[in-house]
């Protein structure tokens, strides 16, 4: 029988820094942005923000905003550059820090980074099974 300190002592998931981009360079490198890893208790609350339930009569139907959701993951796994700096924001024209994060990155940079995220965060698999798997 195994004893609990190794649940009392888990190995630490350290950030990662990952090149997202050639196009935020300093110094003639690129700059990294730098990730962590997202916790399911987190998890559990970005789905909760993008699932909605309407009720017509009596049916219940339930949405889920697949796109949002993939957005916030992204954003809230990123440590730096800092996503909610009021001046890197206004730089861009936007508040909060998932529109920053939209409008920084193109589509290919975009899903670099929320497949690194997935990947760091122990999503190994494809993320549409959990999420089904979560909405029901």
């Amino acid at each position: 029988m195994s004893s609990l300190k190794a649940f009392l002592n888990p190995v630490k998931v350290e950030n990662k820094e990952v090149i997202i981009s050639d196009r935020f360079v300093e110094d003639g490198k690129p700059v990294p942005f730098i990730i962590r890893p997202v916790t399911q208790e987190e998890n559990e609350e970005i789905l909760r923000r993008f699932r909605k339930t309407t009720k017509k009569g009596k049916d219940v139907q339930e949405t889920f905003d697949q796109i949002g959701y993939s957005h916030e993951l992204a954003a809230t796994a990123v440590v730096f550059p800092n996503l909610n700096d009021a001046d890197l924001q206004k730089a861009y024209g936007v508040l909060g820090g998932t529109k920053l994060l939209k409008k920084m990155l193109l589509i290919g940079e975009f899903a670099a980074l929320a497949e690194e995220v997935r990947s760091l965060s122990g999503l190994e698999e494809d993320i549409n099974d959990d999420i089904e798997e979560a909405k029901n």
